[in-house]
């Protein structure tokens, strides 16, 4: 929200230029700009609850399995440790999935920061 401030401050032409498209008819110019303010205020929440909803899931998982894992440890040992590997398997996974998250979420960031200062 600081950074579209900033934006129309530094820049008001540009920052106001992102709101409405080149074009557009006078009876939809209110409406599209109510849209598009509200569209911008909305894009870092989105970020936000997306990078935590998929790093969320596969924690969720993680705890499921290593539930079952310890769960079954007395009753079935072999199926035990066939779970605990796949509890291992998947941890290398979710480490790849949070890398990866990190990267897409400063990109898209950072595209987000550039369009508005």
């Amino acid at each position: 929200m600081a950074t579209v401030i900033i934006g129309m401050r530094n820049q008001p032409t540009h920052a106001l230029g992102h709101l409405l498209p080149e074009g557009t008819p006078p009876l939809l110019i209110p409406v599209l700009i109510i849209i598009e303010t509200i569209s911008l205020f909305i894009r870092p929440l989105a970020l936000g609850v997306r990078l935590t909803a998929n790093l969320t899931a596969g924690h969720l998982l993680i705890q499921l399995i290593a539930t079952a894992a310890f769960v079954l440890l007395p009753l079935i040992p072999t199926v035990a440790v066939l779970t605990a590997v796949v509890l291992f398997l998947l941890t290398l996974l979710e480490v790849a999935v949070a890398i990866i998250q990190a990267y897409v979420f400063v990109l898209l960031l950072s595209l987000y920061l550039q369009e508005n200062v």
